[in-house]
This record gives C-alpha cells, structure tokens and sequence, in this order.
C-alpha cells in the first residue's frame, strides 16, 4: 500500500558525520564515581563522589562553607520546620556548637515544632485525624508557652527568636538539649522568627496576640536585615526546607541593604530542599547574587543530605563545641 502524506521520511544517507574522539563530551572516566572500601572513612567516602552534576555542588557548597568560615564569615542558616520534623535538630546543634551557624532565621512552624520537642520530645500531630474531630493546632502548652514568651519579650523590646530561646531558657524543659532556639540563646547567636498570620497553630488559641506577633516578627526582620549585611565578600545564606517564607524575607532584606547603600555582593546563596520550587530558585539561588556571588541549589532528603553536608564540614573544619 503507498502512503497518502505528501511528505516522505527523510533521507539518512546524506548526513554529515563527525569522528567521536573530535566531539566535546561532557562526562568523562575520570570524573566517574569510585566504588565503596570496606574499611574507608568519611573523607574517601565524599571523594568518591563523581565529579558530575550534584557531586560537583556538593563540593563547591562544602568548600563556600569553608572559605566563608576560615575569612571569618558569617553563614545563615535560614530553614523550615521539615529538618526539626526529620530528627535533625542535634546535627544543626552540633553546627552552632562548632561556630560554622553564626545566625538562624526560621518561619512559625520551625519555632512549634521545636518548642514540642523541648518540651515533652515529641511532635508532629496526625494532622488528617485533627482535622476530623477539630482537635488539629489545639496543644494547650505549645501555644501557651510560644504565645506567652512572644507577648512577654516584644513588651521587653525582643524579637520572637529571643524571647522564645529566652522563655525555653527559665522553663528549663527535659529535653532542652534539643532545642535549637534555647541552644541559640545559650551560645548568643541570633535568631530571627518570621511569621504569617494564621498560617500557624498557635494563632488560633486566645492568648495569641496580633500585635505583639506583628511587632515580634518584624522586629527580626530588621534583625535579619542586619545580618545579611554581613554576607558582603564571602558570606553563605543557607535556605534548608523553606518554600515561601524564608526566601521571600531573604530577597526583600536583601533589596532593603542595597537600598540603604550598603555593599552586598560576592556571596554564596544554598538551597537545600526536597523538590525545587519557584521562589527558593529565584529568591535564593539567582536573583540575590546577580551583582556577584554563586548560588547553588542540592536537590534530595534533608535527613540525608544535611548529615553528609555536616560531616564534609567538620571533617575539614574541625573545631572544640562551644
């Protein structure tokens, strides 16, 4: 049977080839990945990373973090609440211990989950069967004690991540070991809270007060402002499991420093997420270091990745915990 199409399929006989060896090739052997030893450590286990794609900017990461900390510059942590849910408050700890976080910025979920965990170490509710009956967000102490702390530091000119680490501090919970605020406010590192209204459980109980939280949240982005600042000529901005929060403070603290003249280029931006989304691409990794700087994005399980980032660190940089 002929075809009915006017058009026939393209004729391969008279294709221009080239020989292979003269093509430009982007992977090759000797950027290949090397098998596990029995007995390797850590440091062989990293170098056997290939030299391609993520296995180059979890280097390039790695080695921003060191260069930064070895020119005594600052590295922010800005996260989400997903690493506290992960189980990965004791390896950021040990991080703000050793002096590699200079500063923590974190949305109102971060600070609930880890105010449950000080508090009686657990957290994360079944949110589906809360949902159901109307119990969902309605933890008495988690709210007694964020709502409380916030009314009582903002009347005391704190912003929410002080007068929480402060709060945690005098109620010396069992397990305050694991809060990342109460060891911030023990080692005297900074963190700033940033919150939208009604987006947290803790806003739905009587003792939440709009104004005290509006002025508490926007105390700290004037705080967090300031610590951007310091990013200038080698700083590292870390974006750890924030989808919208964190990155959209970051972008207009970072407007709001070069608006007021000061200099802020020639930094690293890192997000670190389980999918890529829009404003942590645009907001963290592009749009900040356009001026200069390198932003990278590692794309995988926080309670995976951050391990492995925490040990390259400390295996190159070791130092006493504070």
């Amino acid at each position: 049977m002929v075809s009915k199409y006017k058009f026939k399929p393209i004729n391969l006989h008279r294709i221009n080839t080239i020989s292979l060896r003269e093509r430009k090739s982007k992977v090759k052997v000797e950027d290949f990945a090397t098998p596990p030893r029995r007995k390797g450590g850590f440091r062989e286990f990293l170098s056997s990373f290939p030299r391609i794609l993520a296995g180059v900017t979890f280097r390039q990461v790695v080695d921003s973090i060191i260069k930064a900390k070895r020119s005594c510059k600052p590295l922010i942590w800005g996260m989400g609440a997903h690493p506290i849910k992960c189980g990965l408050s004791p390896v950021i700890i040990d991080l703000m211990e050793r002096g590699v976080i200079d500063a923590q910025a974190l949305n109102g979920a971060g600070v609930i989950h880890d105010v449950e965990v000080a508090i009686i170490g657990q957290t994360s509710e079944e949110v589906e069967k809360g949902l159901t009956d109307g119990s969902f967000g309605m933890a008495r102490e988690t709210s007694e004690v964020i709502n409380h702390a916030i009314s009582e530091g903002v009347g005391s000119e704190l912003g929410i991540g002080e007068a929480i680490g402060l709060k945690l501090t005098r109620l010396n919970p069992p397990y305050l070991r694991h809060s990342i605020l109460a060891t911030a406010y023990r080692l005297n590192i900074p963190v700033t809270v940033h919150v939208a209204v009604g987006t947290d459980v803790t806003h739905l109980h009587p003792s939440a007060r709009g104004d005290f939280i509006g002025k508490g949240s926007h105390h700290d982005f004037r705080l967090f402002a300031s610590l951007v600042a310091e990013l200038n000529k080698g700083g590292v901005f870390m974006n750890v499991g924030s989808a919208v929060i964190i990155p959209e403070v970051f972008v207009k603290a970072v407007s709001l420093v070069r608006n007021m003249g000061r200099e802020l280029k020639n930094f690293t931006t890192v997000d670190i997420d389980f999918i890529r989304g829009y404003r942590a691409s645009q907001n963290v990794v592009r749009r900040p270091v356009l001026k200069g700087g390198k932003g990278y994005s590692l794309i995988g399980h926080h309670e995976i990745l951050l391990p492995l980032l925490a040990w390259a660190i400390v295996e190159r940089l070791p130092g006493k915990k504070k």
